[in-house]
């Protein structure tokens, strides 16, 4: 059966489309296995790190010695911690005004296609096992309360989980607080001795790829050398690209 409403589609085809909408209303860039706020955290550690042990390699080909070098390090993590602050709170917005659009799309569908609601919340309780007279009866309820049959709908319908949804400022609180640990274990090795760098930001990027592992419940040993082989090849580029400039 079709209709104006599901634009010449089936109900069943309808019912793709709505879900690939909320698989994209979901989608944000830290993802949506693991917490935001933690998956920032995690993210900003990884950044600041590689972004210090590239400053790192490149600034003494410009003369700068080690007590400049901390200097820069320190200015860097000063304008870096805001950038991540603001970014990750923007794109936390960003994810939240598609999920209120979504929402109130379907709200619309509630108020002014109720039939054609009732034809997709049937088959989808129809393929989770109802029929016949129970199946009408749970549908008679579900459509009797508009808040209720909302909240479905966007849970069974589109795969939304609204619960997963976390206030932009607390994922941008935890892209500070990387960005603040990575500065921490940068500066007071960068202090000791010029070696302390390259050497904290290898911990970082152990830690930080740790962190997310336990979170997402992927495999530790396989993460930790993508992450730090992706993390040495780009230092090695940028190491052999100044040599090659330098000489």
């Amino acid at each position: 059966m079709t209709s104006e409403h599901f634009e010449g589609k089936s109900t069943l085809e309808h019912l793709r489309i709505a879900r690939a909408k909320g698989a994209y209303a979901m989608a944000e860039i830290h993802g949506t296995e693991m917490p935001g706020h933690l998956s920032a955290c995690a993210d900003s550690i990884k950044e600041t790190a590689l972004i210090g042990l590239l400053l790192w390699i490149v600034l003494p080909f410009f003369g700068i010695e080690h007590k400049p070098l901390i200097l820069f390090l320190s200015l860097f993590t000063f304008g870096f911690f805001f950038w991540k602050v603001g970014r990750s709170a923007l794109l936390g917005w960003s994810r939240l005004t598609r999920l209120h659009r979504v929402i109130e799309e379907e709200r619309f569908e509630i108020e002014h296609h109720r039939e054609q609601e009732r034809e997709e919340l049937s088959e989808l309780y129809r393929a989770k096992g109802f029929s016949g007279k129970l199946l009408e009866e749970v549908i008679n309820v579900l459509m009797a309360d508009d808040n209720r049959l909302l909240l479905v709908m966007l849970e069974e319908e589109m795969g939304l989980k609204l619960e997963s949804y976390e206030h932009p400022l607390k994922q941008s609180c935890g892209a500070g607080i990387g960005v603040l640990i990575s500065a921490l274990f940068l500066l007071g090795p960068a202090f000791l001795s010029p070696m302390g760098v390259p050497c904290a930001a290898a911990l970082l990027f152990i830690g930080a790829s740790l962190l997310a592992c336990r979170a997402e419940g992927n495999r530790i040993l396989t993460t930790i050398i993508w992450n730090c082989a992706l993390a040495l090849l780009s230092a090695s580029l940028v190491y052999l690209i100044s040599q090659a400039i330098r000489g």
